[in-house]
């Protein structure tokens, strides 16, 4: 089975007389399309609002478009934050859902008005010692155990770091009433890129069920319910991909099972998608630079792991288009490989392919979010552009590539590398 690439080798010949590979290019045509649907689905809720986790894709221009359709931003960093706050979503558009977390990032937080959704009952007394207690506040729950749908186990929830047990919830928002909050939210995260129309319903019943709980226990006002993120996106194209009308349907469901007989329909439900917002809308385009026949054959590309992780640190599956080869026989086995001195540089392993030749432009699909912001500089490799194919089929450097000067930079407090020749870099 084959992926339809939104870019055609007509378009990708033309970029490359301006941005050479590789880069990371996205469709701005298919992000709109799908951040209206996302909205049009869960428009059942009037207080409902898509919190963008900038970690999946922290570029200004990605986020300015989600801005348009009044998406907020879900931060886990202070550079995350600032970067938020630059752009002017502002208070209610930001939500701060963090761990481990320093105490000038939730000073902060405080100071632009970002929600904090706390990770940890410890960090009550930790937030309030350093930047005070807020009256609107969101707890994140962990139950714990596995979380199943059906027979299948989706993901450990027992096993993560992140967020208060069912006891500590109880106990910290009783904490947290007794010191002047108003207003609470709820939030959990039990599996990652589910590709299920079931997941976000029931993990809605477990959080609207607690909610009503926790009304009903302690008389506390939840203003709020945070789905969070885990609806995933076919990375094979054998895989039957989310329908967010079909899910939406399905959380409203429970919605006036649980929710509404309880008085408690008034909650905002917030997502804070990232894969489903932005993965299928970015790819990877590398070009075929060697190859090797020893063992296996491979295919080397300009693009490596520092472009795109997954493979490398997951063994993720992401399909790869030999772009003018797209109806030839895939009869050739192939490692694509990038130039890492690392054996699991790899986008990859035994694939079958149409025979690749030297020149050839790969596009490696689904790398719109958690691809280029997952990069790093091992073996002094640099970082690609970005790049945006607009509506009207023009292109935009949403990002430039870096240079080695981007790479030294971290050395201009000391005379060391005084004598390098910046110019030629």
């Amino acid at each position: 089975m084959k992926k339809e690439p939104f870019v055609t080798l007509e378009q990708l010949k033309e970029i490359d007389r301006t941005y050479p590979t590789p880069y990371h290019l996205y469709d701005e045509k298919g992000i709109r399309e799908n951040v209206r649907r996302l909205k049009d689905a869960f428009s059942w809720n009037k207080g409902f609002k898509e919190y963008f986790a900038v970690k999946a894709t922290p570029n200004p221009f990605i986020l300015n478009i989600l801005k348009e359709y009044g998406c907020g931003c879900d931060c886990s960093s202070m550079t995350e934050l600032m970067l938020s706050d630059a752009l002017g979503f502002r208070e209610n558009d930001i939500m701060f859902s963090s761990n481990d977390t320093p105490a000038e990032e939730f000073q902060f937080a405080r100071k632009i008005g970002a929600t904090i959704n706390l990770d940890d009952i410890t960090h009550i007394d930790f937030l309030e010692e350093c930047a005070g207690i807020p009256e609107t506040i969101c707890c994140r729950y962990n139950p714990g155990g596995v979380f199943k749908i059906s027979n299948d186990i989706m993901d450990n929830p027992g096993d993560a770091k992140y967020g208060f047990t069912t006891e500590q919830l109880f106990e910290g928002i009783r904490i947290l009433k007794e010191k002047g909050v108003k207003n609470f939210g709820l939030h959990a995260f039990l599996a990652s890129n589910t590709v299920t129309n079931d997941y976000y319903p029931l993990l809605a019943k477990v959080l609207f069920e607690v909610a009503v709980n926790l009304k009903q226990e302690l008389g506390v006002h939840i203003g709020f319910i945070n789905l969070s993120g885990g609806i995933g996106i076919p990375y094979r194209p054998d895989q039957e991909p989310n329908d967010i009308y079909r899910i939406a349907a399905g959380v409203k469901k429970v919605y006036d099972e649980i929710l509404v007989p309880a008085g408690m329909d008034d909650v905002a439900l917030y997502t804070e998608l990232g894969r489903y917002m932005l993965g299928p809308y970015g790819c990877l385009v590398t070009k075929a630079i060697h190859e090797k026949h020893i063992h296996k054959e491979y295919v080397g590309c300009d693009a490596c792991a520092v472009n795109l992780m997954r493979p490398a640190i997951y063994g993720a599956y992401h399909h790869i288009t030999v772009m003018g080869k797209e109806h030839e026989p895939a009869d050739h086995l192939y490692d694509i490989t990038g130039s890492l001195c690392e054996n699991n540089d790899k986008f990859a392993v035994d694939r079958m392919l149409p025979k690749i030749d030297v020149g050839d432009y790969l596009v490696i699909h689904d790398t719109g979010a958690h691809g280029f912001a997952m990069g790093y500089n091992y073996n002094g490799k640099l970082k690609s552009a970005e790049l945006l194919l607009k509506e009207d089929g023009s292109v935009q450097m949403i990002r430039r590539a870096e240079t080695a000067k981007d790479y030294f930079a971290t050395f201009d407090y000391c005379d060391i590398l005084k004598d390098m020749k910046w110019e030629s870099l």
